[in-house]
């Protein structure tokens, strides 16, 4: 989000998902012992069984509905494992399209803290009660570069973490990754920074990423090394919205570490309750804010 103003030995010798060769996988199914990637797991009581056996025990006929594959945190596995991400990618480049048709729309859809700053009393931003800013702002791009550069972001960490998470889930995760990102910014930057961008949501992807990969036993390193450089172009570049990154960050740990970590009894539960905590803090700190700028 922009203000206005290395694969360890052990990976290489994974073997390849069975429906999906190119995908390396260190889980097994707990029956047949067929090598399974996250799109392909099916909790079972006792870890994880390929779709296969979960068909009635013989291969053969559809899965019964209490049985159908799941992803590893709980959800529906789909014939397009990316449609959402490719959804949200549309959007961003439809709204990226519409700014450089309208130039003045930036202004409207960016995050702003109060305009104009007191004495005056604000007649436009977040603390004028335009909390819709906190959504459209994640969507909102000017410079191609930033557009770019954050669809590629979106599209290699979205698509996978979109198939082991299932669509609701990665959905949740993005928009609470997203409006924790603007939250921080509302409150920590200066009342009339124009903030704009998705990087505030797509550093949750990057957080999200990096617990599943540990609840894997993935090498975690090619993704720590990623995050380090980003957090370096974060803090060492000017215009760059901090806040917006530590915040989306913060958020796609948590909610991450909710998601692939939750009990199956009680998975729903947690994995919403842990959005919805998350989603509170967020409240509290637009509330502190907005009383602050009034």
């Amino acid at each position: 989000m922009n203000q206005e103003a290395g694969t360890s030995p052990e990976a290489q010798n994974l073997p390849g998902c069975y429906r999906h060769p190119d995908r390396e996988t260190g889980i097994r199914c707990t029956r047949c012992e067929r090598p399974i990637c996250p799109e392909c797991m099916v909790s079972a009581s006792v870890g994880f069984q390929c779709p296969e056996c979960v068909r009635d025990g013989g291969g053969s006929g559809p899965a019964p509905a209490t049985a159908r594959p799941r992803t590893i945190a709980g959800g529906t596995v789909t014939s397009d494992p990316r449609l959402f991400t490719k959804i949200l990618i549309g959007i961003n480049i439809a709204v990226f399209i519409a700014i450089q048709a309208k130039a003045s729309l930036a202004a409207d859809l960016s995050l702003v803290g109060a305009w104009p700053p007191k004495p005056f009393q604000p007649t436009e931003g977040v603390a004028d009660g335009q909390y819709y800013r906190l959504v459209t702002s994640m969507f909102a791009h000017q410079e191609i570069w930033h557009i770019g550069f954050n669809m590629l972001s979106l599209w290699w960490l979205g698509g996978p973490l979109e198939a082991a998470l299932g669509r609701a889930r990665y959905l949740a995760v993005y928009f609470v990754s997203g409006l924790a990102g603007g939250a921080l910014a509302y409150l920590l930057a200066g009342p009339v920074t124009q903030t704009l961008g998705a990087s505030g949501a797509i550093f949750g992807l990057f957080g999200a990423t990096a617990v599943l990969m540990r609840r894997l036993n993935y090498d975690l390193r090619p993704i720590i090394a990623l995050l380090v450089i980003n957090l370096i172009f974060t803090f060492s570049w000017s215009g760059i919205s901090w806040q917006a990154h530590i915040g989306g960050l913060v958020a796609g740990l948590i909610t991450g570490y909710g998601m692939v970590h939750a009990p199956r009894e009680r998975r729903a539960l947690v994995q919403y309750g842990t959005c919805a905590l998350v989603l509170l803090v967020i409240v509290v700190m637009i509330v502190i804010r907005t009383a602050q700028l009034t």
